[in-house]
């Protein structure tokens, strides 16, 4: 049988949704939109490619100058998104490479003593899902949870592919796994179910959006204009969140939104969101949870 004879035409997880047709959602107290803050916390290999802001040097091996300025989110950049995520109490749902564990410990104590969630992020942010074989796909799975919870004493309940990244079994695997919910699909603004084969799994809205990498490389965006964007999207969402509960994902990465240029503009979004009454600053678990015990049986 042909590679392209194994690849379903439909991917089978979930039925079509229309929000507008679905029982209205509620959050706890009456909030109309649960906000979730997601850092990615990554650890890149030296001797191949990875995120770039000279695209001119990224077919040298090693590329210093492309690997350096993505090594400024652990040295750096994580450590100020911390000091204004906390001055707005805001508790971070950190997506977590488990070669973090191993290269940037102090990461992970700063992050317990603040209360933050780790999800799996896979192995590290050079090597995706996408080419593994089931077993080495489960290999990978248990071995990044495996580490992370050592390192952390928590088992991960939620997952995040490094770029998103599955393959046809991934979903089937993490559930094999313990884990709960998954953020790699990012078709919704309210929580949903995966069918599994075996277990349960909770689809929670991520954003390609509401996040940096997408503003500041692909957009070429400022700091102001990703703040501008993150306030519209909340008042949208604080708006519809009146006829239907919604959940507002930001997906950040301490080596873009980590630099003093953008976090002020960031500060102040944030300043923006917590001003308001009817929102719940969660994290993914809280999220979940909250969703599979109110609304998933109904």
């Amino acid at each position: 049988m042909s590679q392209a004879a194994a690849i379903p035409q439909e991917h089978g997880r979930f039925p079509y949704s229309a929000i507008v047709d679905r029982p209205p959602l509620r959050w706890p107290h009456g909030a109309r939109v649960a906000v979730w803050v997601i850092p990615n916390i990554e650890h890149f290999l030296f001797d191949r490619p990875g995120a770039a802001i000279v695209p001119a040097t990224t077919a040298f091996v090693p590329d210093v100058l492309n690997y350096s300025w993505r090594d400024y989110g652990v040295r750096v950049g994580i450590w100020r998104l911390m000091e204004v995520m906390e001055r707005h109490g805001i508790r971070g749902t950190a997506a977590l490479n488990a070669d973090v564990v191993r290269h940037y410990p102090r990461i992970l104590e700063a992050g317990k003593t603040l209360g933050w969630e780790w999800m799996g992020h896979g192995t590290n942010n050079s090597t995706m899902i996408n080419a593994q074989s089931e077993e080495e796909e489960r290999h990978l799975v248990t071995t990044v949870l495996d580490a992370i919870t050592e390192a952390t004493g928590t088992r991960p309940r939620g997952w995040l592919s490094p770029g998103l990244s599955e393959t046809h079994r991934t979903l089937d695997l993490l559930a094999e796994a313990g884990v709960g919910y998954v953020a790699n699909w990012v078709n919704d603004e309210q929580p949903y179910p995966m069918r599994v084969r075996s277990g349960s799994m909770l689809s929670l809205p991520y954003s390609a959006e509401i996040n940096d990498y997408a503003a500041f490389i692909e957009r070429a965006q400022t700091g102001e204009d990703f703040a501008q964007t993150i306030r519209d999207q909340f008042d949208g969402l604080y708006e519809d969140g009146a006829v239907t509960g919604r959940v507002m994902a930001i997906a950040l990465h301490p080596f873009l939104i980590g630099h003093p240029h953008r976090m002020r503009a960031f500060d102040r979004a944030l300043a923006h969101i917590t001003s308001r009454q009817e929102v719940w600053l969660a994290t993914g678990s809280e999220i979940a949870d909250w969703y599979a015990q109110h609304h998933q049986a109904r």
